[in-house]
């Protein structure tokens, strides 16, 4: 049973009772560890466990509105002055290592729990981040994003993740309100806005930021495959094969990686000195759908390709629906390769031989040069293409008897 003890109309002998037996009494703040400040700390109305008061295990609690200690608290406990607590909370200042300890030992006796936007405010930072990017049409970005969360976490920084779903709008409003939430820095796949919005945006606000996927302005940091030289990898496996005419069904229009995908097709072909046929080359697919009626018009046709390579992997499942449909069989009537190693693509017949795309290594780098970019926001720009690699299955030609 709990008892407020209020210092009034009690004798010392009945005050010191008190103190000596196994009663709790509510508090409003923290008493300091010193048993000649018991009678003054009861009439305050702190809260006081009398068994262990007095010893380095004493453990005030919250007050009786329910109130968490505070920086005040900690530094009655620890003995020190308040901006030596926030120094130690906040590593503004070198602090000993005795007293270091010290208030170290009276967070954990009280549970105090740092305000996240003062602590922020005094450190100008609050060890948080934003990724921007379009993780709902895109399986290939969830493995990207939890490659940068792995990553910030072993650093202590939270990540806030916000879809901007391809919408160049959309990705405008993000980025502003991460500017808002103040944190230290953004990770962005951007979209296909022309005007690249959102990218000048981050600049004017001089937030730093690295660009995954798509590097859309060479003043900025970033990091993503060598789309070109993935498309070259591709192209010439088919083209091993006996295949000349080869269709595309690549990305999202507009995308910059769509256009670097695009742009790979065509060198490839030149290098091998075939005629680039405009016809067998799709505009681009913004959706599994999008692409598999893209697929059926190439299919349809009297002179139909021998080969298709998928730009994406949404563009790798709408060619599958449409080959299924047009009842072709693959690879004897038609070869396929996809782009990304989903999954699943090890678990369709024929299995497929895929572009992939090392996710985990793209995610650790963004990580890393945001890192970088937050310290020496006035450093060198950088920018990472990663080497992409041709997992050989079945959908290709290969391992047929």
């Amino acid at each position: 049973m709990r008892k407020r003890f209020d210092g009034r109309n009690h004798s010392k002998q009945e005050e010191n009772g008190r103190i000596e037996g196994s009663h709790e009494y509510q508090s409003r703040i923290a008493a300091p560890p010193d048993v000649a400040m018991a009678p003054r700390a009861l009439r305050e109305g702190r809260n006081v466990r009398s068994s262990e008061f007095g010893c380095s295990s004493w453990r005030p609690t919250t007050d009786r509105f329910g109130k968490m200690a505070t920086m005040i608290d900690v530094a009655r406990v620890a003995g020190v002055s308040v901006s030596t607590v926030s120094h130690v909370v906040n590593g503004t200042r070198h602090v000993n290592e005795e007293t270091v300890a010290l208030v170290q030992g009276a967070i954990e006796q009280l549970g105090f729990v740092p305000n996240a936007v003062a602590r922020s405010l005094a450190r100008s930072s609050t060890d948080a981040i934003g990724i921007a990017i379009s993780i709902s049409t895109n399986y290939y970005f969830n493995d990207i994003v939890s490659s940068i969360e792995r990553a910030c976490s072993k650093i202590g920084r939270l990540v806030f993740l916000c879809d901007t779903q391809n919408d160049p709008e959309r990705e405008l409003k993000v980025v502003r309100e991460f500017a808002h939430r103040r944190v230290d820095g953004v990770v962005l796949a951007p979209s296909a806005d022309p005007d690249n919005r959102a990218i000048d945006f981050l600049f004017a606000n001089k937030m730093p930021f690295v660009l995954v996927d798509r590097l859309t302005s060479p003043r900025a940091d970033g990091v993503c495959l060598h789309n070109r030289k993935a498309m070259e990898l591709l192209v010439d496996h088919l083209v091993g094969h006996g295949h000349a005419r080869i269709g595309l069904v690549p990305g999202e229009p507009g995308l910059q990686s769509t256009v670097e995908r695009i742009d790979g097709y065509v060198r490839a072909h030149e290098k091998h000195g075939l005629v680039v046929d405009p016809t067998l080359m799709n505009e681009g697919n913004a959706s599994s759908e999008e692409a598999r009626v893209a697929t059926r018009r190439l299919l349809e046709r009297p002179d139909r390709p021998t080969a298709i390579a998928a730009g994406n992997n949404l563009a790798t499942v709408g060619v599958m629906k449409a080959v299924r449909e047009t009842g072709l069989s693959v690879p004897d009537d038609l070869a396929l390769i996809g782009f990304d190693d989903f999954e699943w693509a090890d678990c369709f017949e024929p299995r497929l031989t895929v572009i992939a795309q090392p996710s985990e290594t793209i995610g650790m780098r963004a990580a890393a040069l945001l890192a970088t970019r937050i310290a020496a926001p006035d450093g060198p720009v950088k920018q990472v293409r990663v080497a992409p690699s041709l997992i050989i299955r079945r959908s290709c030609g290969c391992g047929r008897s």
